[in-house]
């Protein structure tokens, strides 16, 4: 860890954090993390973006990028973020986002960039790489460094990308002699065990819409019928017995975490409810949609015309306010003119 980082007792004062709108969200994306945005933002000062700009290091189509730019910020509603308590909005909104983004790659160093382990494995599976691709941690820098944000929920495909930012802040820092910028920590909530969702088909693999089987992952818009069948079809076991075994018994121990999550149970209250499999999935599969059926509904009501627009366009003055001081303080210790007000 980099030197002069602020210890792990430091309190959550400040959090960002963004998702791509890259297609549809998934039941892990919600459990795993959207749901841990809904109890943040009555803990701290949240930041939560859509960061489209982001999304275009790979290509886009653009009516499927604005329509899911849309859908993603109303996800952010349906699931139980409040815009009257955090700041909702979209990145390309603030354009202090592009212009920090710039400030950062000049601030980091060819080398930091080329040990990002993700751009090697996406460059791997990319039909085309751009260099916004392999300079993407800079702008992550800037999304979260604008804010001075304290704390940053991360999964374990972003730790190296939080760990750069921090380095970047705790040098920059040094070089105006100055604790200028926050050095944001790692916020990793706390978790029953096997908190991560894993794909419903192959339960070695985190569950992602990206998977070229549909009955590997659930999305939060799928309708009951269609997770019934999923949850029916879901890789188990030969055994019959309903234990967590996260070695022995992936499939299994995915589907008891699954329903813990849904319904607040423990791992061990599960598994001494149940002699073998066929209750068990239908319980899952009832846990879960209980638990869309909520945010599918608000999600359609947010589907009127102009309340999403509202709502992120009221976000983008609040992120603008915020971040705008810690831009014009960036530049001032760079040494650059000041745009005057004529």
């Amino acid at each position: 860890m980099a030197e002069n980082a602020p210890s792990k007792s430091t309190p959550i004062r400040r959090v960002f954090s963004g998702i791509q709108p890259s297609g549809k969200l998934t039941l892990g994306n919600y459990l795993g993390a959207m749901r841990n945005f809904v109890k943040l933002q009555h803990q701290a000062e949240c930041y939560f973006c859509v960061v489209d700009l982001h999304a275009l290091t790979v290509p886009q189509d653009p009516k499927e990028l604005y329509q899911n730019t849309l859908d993603l910020a109303r996800l952010y509603v349906a699931a139980g973020i409040d815009p009257n308590v955090a700041t909702i909005f979209v990145q390309s909104h603030n354009p202090d986002h592009a212009q920090m983004g710039w400030l950062m790659e000049v601030s980091s160093y060819f080398g930091e960039m080329s040990r990002m382990t993700q751009f090697k494995d996406k460059a791997r599976k990319a039909e085309v790489v751009t260099t916004g691709l392999f300079t993407y941690p800079a702008l992550m820098a800037a999304d979260i460094l604008l804010y001075q944000a304290t704390h940053v929920p991360v999964g374990e495909d972003q730790k190296q990308h939080l760990e750069l930012t921090r380095d970047i802040a705790i040098r920059l820092n040094r070089r105006f002699q100055e604790e200028f910028f926050t050095v944001p920590e790692p916020y990793i909530p706390p978790q029953k065990a096997g908190g991560r969702i894993m794909s419903l088909q192959d339960p070695t693999s985190k569950m992602s819409k990206s998977a070229s089987d549909p009955n590997s992952y659930i999305l939060l818009s799928d309708p009951p019928d269609v997770i019934r069948k999923k949850i029916k079809r879901a890789v188990t076991d030969m055994d019959r017995e309903v234990r967590y075994d996260e070695k022995n018994k992936p499939g299994i121990s995915n589907l008891m975490v699954i329903l813990s999550l849904c319904t607040g149970q423990s791992l061990d209250e599960i598994a001494g409810k149940y002699d073998g499999y066929g209750q068990f999935k239908k319980d899952v599969a009832e846990a879960v949609v209980a638990t869309l059926e909520p945010i599918q509904k608000r999600f359609k009501e947010l589907s009127e015309p102009g309340i999403i627009e509202e709502i992120l366009a009221k976000g983008a003055e609040k992120a603008e306010a915020a971040s705008r001081p810690t831009l014009k303080g960036f530049m001032e210790r760079l040494g650059m003119v000041p745009r005057r007000t004529l």
